[in-house]
């Protein structure tokens, strides 16, 4: 097992870098299932979800090869069209390969996915479309297994604007028969992404980013490189980063327009922000101001991964703070633990009520999922003494090495490995 060790208390300050985006690339990847040939990937993060998805890949009869921050996939031959059960328990996203088996193999077979608990996230809306889209489905407990002798196109309206569900019908509409048209689609970055490889590819595909996207179908994709857009999740980690441990941070490799939703929040707190075409300076304000209320919602909507975050910052608020959750259910699993460093967290169903303290106090933590887990490493990093943060492998799915980031701003943090005790 590992854990994060960290001195707080610490003045951080200089530049960080963000890397790819975790939610961008692992749909592209199972994409890459349709190309029967060589697809180049640039700018991919060390995640254990990426390693996930190259596990299914490989079982799937791909090859992939790492060269730096680049992945070399070759789909020329797939020789399986179901995915075992330990490889769909590793990340939620793995449902993601269920398009694009179809789309290739006109038939695949699968368990539920795993990944964070958040709460429930149903992929009801992933079966129907693709029944929509002429694929046959079976469902027997926990395992799915489709078959769909010919992909048609097909109007599809979503009943809540999900990035799975749309990502999933892109890919497998790219070489179905005639026009797909998708209403309600989510409009995250990371769907124009996706939309942007598979149009280098030779699909086409039009209007992602936006409410209705259409695609008409092709007989065949062909090899491409893509480069991943940057994270925009982890650049605003580090805005929280800086607006509590840091004067001023620049925030480098980033996409300003994609963190349109956050930065007006991290504004209202007090913060300076300067932009330019791909970074960011943060300036901090001598003490955080508190945020009426914050409420989630899909894209462009401030989003559900950027909330536990916030809420590091806003416990040092002067003030009382409010946050709805508006999407999961169980996003708040991480204000018990942040409770342990003196935070001042009130829960009741989806809204968190975030009463300001002047200081945090050294504890040790446990990550409860993924953003929860960021938001345990930027409190320990203001609480004076030491933190040990454990269950680290959450953070390890969607950070590259963050300890390695955050000690090049300054930060006294390092993993150590250590035995879990039985009870």
């Amino acid at each position: 097992m590992e854990k994060l060790v960290i001195n707080g208390g610490k003045q951080l300050g200089g530049a960080i870098s963000v890397h790819g985006s975790k939610n961008a690339v692992l749909p592209i990847m199972a994409a890459s299932l349709l190309i029967r040939g060589e697809t180049v990937l640039h700018n991919v993060p060390d995640l254990s979800d990426v390693s996930a998805s190259i596990d299914i890949l490989e079982y799937l009869g791909a090859s992939v090869k790492r060269e730096g921050s680049s992945l070399i996939i070759n789909a020329a031959d797939i020789t399986n069209n179901d995915i075992p059960d330990n490889l769909m328990r590793e990340m939620r996203s793995s449902i993601i390969f269920l398009g694009s088996l179809l789309a290739r193999c006109r038939q695949a077979s699968m368990c539920l996915p795993g990944g964070c608990d958040i709460g429930v996230r149903p992929i009801d809306l992933h079966l129907e479309s693709l029944s929509l889209l002429g694929a046959m489905i079976e469902e027997r407990g926990s395992c799915i297994s489709c078959i769909a002798r010919e992909l048609r196109g097909a109007k599809i309206v979503l009943a809540f604007p999900s990035v799975g569900a749309t990502e999933n019908i892109i890919i497998a509409s790219a070489l179905a028969k005639g026009k797909t048209t998708i209403i309600n689609a989510a409009r995250e970055p990371e769907i124009c992404d996706l939309a942007d490889f598979l149009n280098f590819c030779g699909a086409r595909i039009s209007g992602a980013g936006e409410g209705v996207v259409e695609i008409e179908g092709v007989d065949f994709l062909r090899p491409a490189e893509h480069s991943i857009i940057p994270d925009r999740i982890i650049a605003s980690t580090y805005m929280s980063v800086a607006a509590l441990n840091a004067k001023e941070l620049v925030i480098k490799d980033i996409i300003p327009s994609h963190l349109s939703p956050v930065i007006p929040v991290y504004m209202r707190m007090g913060c300076r922000l300067f932009l330019s075409s791909n970074e960011m300076k943060l300036v901090s304000p001598k003490k955080i101001k508190h945020i009426k209320s914050i409420k989630t919602m899909p894209y462009p909507g401030f989003p559900t991964d950027c909330q536990a975050v916030a809420a590091a910052v806003l416990i040092k608020a002067r003030g009382t703070s409010v946050i709805s959750e508006g999407v999961f259910e169980n996003r708040f699993n991480y204000a018990a633990e942040l409770n342990r460093f003196g935070a001042d967290i009130n829960v009741s169903g989806r809204t968190a009520i975030i009463y300001g303290v002047k200081s945090l106090c050294g504890a040790n933590v446990k990550c409860t999922d993924l953003r929860g887990g960021a938001a345990m490493v930027i409190a320990a990093l203001s609480a004076e003494g030491e933190s040990t943060v454990s269950d680290i492998g959450h953070i390890d799915r969607g950070y590259q090495a963050i300890e390695n980031s955050l000690s090049e701003i300054g930060a006294d943090i390092k993993r150590i490995k250590y035995e879990k005790k039985e009870c």
